[in-house]
């Protein structure tokens, strides 16, 4: 079985930047990825406009060529993809990583598909595929999404958007533009601070002229077949008709699989233990990049603030 120098976890954009480093200093590598190139943003929805400007997106120096201010979706998954083509970058798709076990000195690494072995491995998994849960009851229902993609099956429906945050913000204006009749819950005593400043004004525009209803510092309770039930800021129960739930409640990193590869988590938050100089966690040679390291605190991590953290984990790598 051949030794990898590196195993790489997630192609996401930082799981890229990685590769493409390790490319660059001849290190022997591999991407296993359970979805597609940049999964995570193919889930994104359709019309998603980034916060950040192209040049903030970019890795590995590699122009990100934008016609907008604020580069979106389609054009981020043309760039992303098109340089693991552009570069022939090593990657297996629609393989999932089962498990990560160290072996003496190297990791063997169990998939869907294969076993591997690597001297060492990097995480860069992301967070955008465990929904946070609210764990109420009703929330199996197939009326429930946790994943937003566009407006136009919610036309003419009564719409439950719960959370303040960018995605709910999103999907609250596009669903009520197409039609929808749209209530937001809100945990919070306002919209959240964090909305992208150019939409902010909009949804506070259309909750304060009635356009879109609000429940602020509210909480759900339940959610039946046709209704759901929250309880308002007088602690008061009300029961509302409804067809769609979009909870927007945020999403987590798979902490079981981080823990089952060794790595230490501290605090309520679950912060995975690392080297803050080399990204090197508790267990020798095994890496963490891009928004996993923050455990719940996925606002912490973004692509433009982690695009140092290939270059971080090979100089590491190659120092020993």
């Amino acid at each position: 079985m051949e030794i990898l120098d590196i195993l790489i976890i997630g192609a996401g954009p930082i799981g890229l930047n990685c590769a493409l480093e390790a490319k660059k200093n001849n290190l022997n590598y591999l991407i296993i990825e359970k979805g597609t190139i940049v999964n995570s943003l193919y889930n994104y929805p359709l019309y998603m406009k980034f916060f950040s400007t192209a040049d903030k997106l970019e890795i590995a120096e590699i122009p990100f060529i934008s016609a907008a201010p604020k580069p979106g979706r389609q054009e981020a998954l043309e760039y992303y993809q098109g340089i693991a083509r552009q570069k022939n970058l090593n990657i297996n798709l629609y393989e999932k990583v089962l498990k990560v076990s160290k072996k003496e000195e190297l990791f063997e690494i169990k998939t869907s598909k294969s076993t591997y072995q690597a001297k060492n491995v990097i995480i860069s998994t992301g967070f955008y595929d465990i929904p946070n849960l609210m764990n109420i009851p009703g929330e199996d229902l197939p009326k429930v999404k946790h994943y937003y993609t566009e407006p136009y099956p919610f036309a003419r429906q009564k719409i439950v958007v719960v959370g303040s945050s960018n995605s709910s913000v999103d999907a609250a204006l596009e669903t009520y533009r197409k039609g929808a009749d749209v209530t937001m819950i809100i945990r919070n005593p306002e919209i959240s601070s964090h909305v992208k400043y150019w939409v902010k004004p909009d949804i506070e525009n259309r909750i304060s002229e009635g356009s879109i209803k609000a429940y602020f510092n509210a909480e759900m309770l339940e959610i039946r077949e046709h209704s759901v039930i929250f309880r308002d800021e007088n602690g008061d129960h009300i029961e509302i008709e409804n067809n769609f739930v979009l909870a927007m409640t945020g999403y987590l990193p798979d902490f079981d699989f981080l823990k089952n590869s060794g790595i230490e988590l501290n605090s309520d938050c679950l912060n995975p233990v690392y080297n803050k100089e080399t990204m090197e966690t508790n267990v020798p040679n095994l890496y963490l990049a891009g928004v996993v390291c923050g455990g719940k605190d996925t606002h912490l991590w973004f692509i433009e603030n982690s695009r140092i953290h290939a270059e971080m984990i090979v100089k590491s790598i190659l120092s020993k």
